[in-house]
């Protein structure tokens, strides 16, 4: 099944991409900052996300987490 059609799994993979562009941005910032429009904005914008609200980034990481390990 696809990640697009389990709500789960989409949950999980958004996550995963803002917090892997904060985690490149933080490493490498000029790779990220030169493409702020277009179809490769979108890694911008999702490591602004992962920037600004870290903090519920990070509980939403943690309770996917524990669903995916305990619920599932």
């Amino acid at each position: 099944m696809s990640a697009l059609f389990n709500f789960q799994s989409l949950l999980t993979v958004v996550l995963l991409l803002i917090c892997t562009c904060a985690y490149v941005r933080a490493l490498a910032p000029s790779l990220l900052d030169r493409n702020k429009e277009g179809f490769l904005g979108i890694f911008w914008k999702c490591a602004r996300i992962g920037e600004r609200k870290s903090p519920y980034v990070s509980m939403c990481c943690i309770a996917m987490a524990f669903t995916i390990l305990f619920w599932s």
